[in-house]
């Protein structure tokens, strides 16, 4: 049974994930650090999780599978889901895939030490209404992929 899971503290998206959710009767992990004050419906399970760095990121990548799909920006979670065999989108709508996922940690690696060096001081382009309406597109690809796959 197709189950999405999202790495929810800093998600931009939590909404169109629900809409999503809601429209294909699926349930919907959100995962995160503390509370999230939003109504949500019955097939909604919030998880709050201890405190530590990466427990978001562990119970994640502890319970999803195959045909499960991931909702996070967090590389090495992504790549952590993709070994489990679920899917991945970014928040942008960007997949993350096995063909794309080693590259995309070289460059974080690459990104982490430059910034180390002062090289790089980091830049996060403003999330659009275009990266919204692409994240719904390919959430909804996704679900309609894993439908079929599922028979």
């Amino acid at each position: 049974m197709l189950e999405i899971y999202v790495d929810a503290d800093a998600c931009p998206v939590k909404e169109e994930v629900l809409k999503v959710a809601y429209r294909h009767d699926l349930v919907v992990h959100l995962v995160s650090n503390q509370w999230l004050r939003m109504p949500v419906g019955d097939k909604v399970n919030k998880v709050v999780v201890d405190g530590g760095f990466d427990a978001a990121d562990d119970w994640i990548a502890e319970h999803a599978g195959v045909g499960d799909i991931c909702i996070t920006g967090d590389i090495p979670l992504a790549a952590r889901c993709l070994e489990k065999g679920a899917a991945v989108l970014g928040a942008t709508g960007r997949p993350f895939t096995t063909a794309n996922i080693g590259m995309a940690l070289a460059m974080r690696e690459l990104k982490s030490q430059l910034r180390d060096m002062g090289e790089d001081r980091g830049f996060n382009a403003s999330f659009t209404k275009r990266d919204r309406s692409q994240f719904l597109s390919a959430l909804e690809t996704e679900v309609q992929k894993a439908r079929r796959a599922a028979g």
